[in-house]
């Protein structure tokens, strides 16, 4: 986390001021975190993947395996486990402008704000020093979620099958509603079994609303 935290310390006032801004705190949507995030999303997921793609011939890991690792490295909790120890929330209380005190203590609890901070550092960091400089402090700052998700992958959707399977039943996945702009989507996924909800999950794309829905309804199994 060094490295992130320093170059964060570095950045501009323009730059650091943007990225701790939310759309709802100020009158031009341009101004907030939002067009940050999007590009750091980008970073996030090429340094990850850069970083992860010598595995597929050193350890003989299928493209296949490494999407669902990077997938996994670098989801909303990640982005949110991250931003909590860069401490992005009383960042972002220290920003908010007067009279949205309560706004504010929702918005630092809420995953989709945090991994679209950390994701804005990102854009910012890159912005203000290249890539190659990012790429370093993004892989060092995910390095425990890197690891989490070589030595422990999870496919909640595939757990939930296997388990399904053994009485005969598969699972459905439909979106039930979207929100946000359409570059930084958020999809609301339930999962069923014979016409029957037995888990619901936000994510950032269907993919990973998805495998929340299938950890929700493992974790309602009992699995």
């Amino acid at each position: 986390m060094r490295l992130l935290a320093e170059l964060l310390d570095r950045l501009p006032d323009d730059l650091a001021r943007q990225v701790f801004t939310h759309s709802s705190w100020t009158d031009r949507r341009s101004d907030s975190y939002e067009r940050l995030a999007f590009l750091g999303d980008s970073v996030l997921g090429l340094a990850v993947t850069t970083h992860l793609y010598p595995r597929l011939e050193a350890e003989r890991y299928g493209a296949g395996r490494l999407t669902k690792i990077r997938a996994q490295a670098v989801s909303g909790r990640s982005c949110m486990e991250v931003a909590e120890r860069l401490g992005v929330p009383e960042r972002l209380r220290t920003a908010a402008p007067d009279g949205v005190g309560q706004n504010a203590e929702a918005l630092v609890r809420t995953e989709r704000v945090l991994a679209s901070v950390i994701e804005a550092v990102i854009g910012a960091v890159y912005l203000s020093n290249g890539y190659d400089v990012t790429a370093d402090a993004v892989v060092e700052a995910f390095e425990p979620e890197i690891s989490r998700a070589l030595e422990h992958p999870v496919d909640f959707k595939s757990a939930l099958q296997e388990r399904l399977a053994r009485r005969g039943d598969v699972v459905a996945y439909s979106v039930s509603s979207e929100e946000g702009p359409p570059h930084d989507r958020i999809f609301q996924v339930v999962a069923e079994v014979a016409g029957r909800e037995v888990g619901s999950g936000r994510g950032r794309s269907k993919k990973d609303a998805e495998q929340e829905a299938a950890r929700a309804a493992l974790d309602a199994m009992g699995a």
